[in-house]
């Protein structure tokens, strides 16, 4: 069976995960996390996208990124990906793959549903037991986004400039949303959208994404969806 087109737009963020190949380690030292984000924020440049938030795992990578492109994501993630895999094969004295495959995206609505990524991005290494609080994981963009911390690589969504109207307050009320635990279904939520290449999303969102991609963007029968005689702006959703 044929792979379902990837569901991508310019300007609507998109929530990524890539996988080592049978979720082996993809980085060995802390150079190659170094090396990794410092390609990363290279190539989003070249391509026109910017990332809003990311972590690295030992065995995966998350990043936010919204792309002026249709094409953005993918293409900053190619030539990353074969950048990064002939680093590793050359230091470690390896060959073969490194990632699983293609990376497992969704498109992510603003309202509701971006802070939300955001936080089950930086909140990884906690759910992984690996550090009791964000902010003691260095591999993450909870540094900057919570504490101000330089990170030239973070380009911050327009969603989170809104939080308020200074950096101070900003990062405050950005650290005040992790005091709460996100809910189980939306944890659930944001892996399956991600993993089945769906958006992340109210009905409306997705109806509306299906409509301008011509194609289903949520679980459910195939086909090709109506048509609506006046789409509405994406800028209202």
């Amino acid at each position: 069976m044929p792979r379902r087109p990837r569901l991508s737009l310019p300007n609507v963020p998109m929530h990524l995960i890539q996988r080592g190949n049978n979720r082996q380690a993809c980085f060995f030292a802390d150079d190659d996390y170094r090396f990794y984000l410092d390609w990363l924020r290279e190539y989003a440049s070249k391509t026109g996208c910017r990332v809003h938030a990311y972590v690295l795992m030992t065995n995966h990578v998350h990043l936010l990124v919204s792309t002026d492109s249709g094409d953005g994501v993918g293409t900053m993630m190619k030539l990353l990906g074969q950048r990064y895999v002939q680093y590793v094969n050359r230091c470690y004295r390896r060959s073969g793959t490194l990632w699983e495959g293609r990376y497992r995206s969704c498109l992510t609505q603003e309202d509701d549903y971006l802070l939300a990524c955001q936080r089950y991005i930086e909140l990884n290494p906690v759910r992984a037991g690996i550090v009791q609080h964000p902010a003691e994981y260095r591999w993450s963009s909870y540094r900057a986004n919570a504490q101000g911390e330089s990170d030239p690589l973070i380009v911050p969504h327009d969603l989170y400039l809104s939080l308020a109207s200074d950096s101070p307050s900003r990062q405050s009320a950005y650290r005040e949303l992790f005091r709460y635990s996100l809910e189980p279904g939306l944890v659930d939520a944001i892996r399956k959208a991600t993993n089945g290449n769906y958006v992340l999303g109210d009905t409306r969102f997705s109806d509306h994404i299906a409509t301008m991609l011509g194609r289903r963007a949520k679980p459910g029968q195939s086909g090709r969806p109506k048509k609506q005689d006046e789409p509405q702006s994406l800028d209202l959703l």
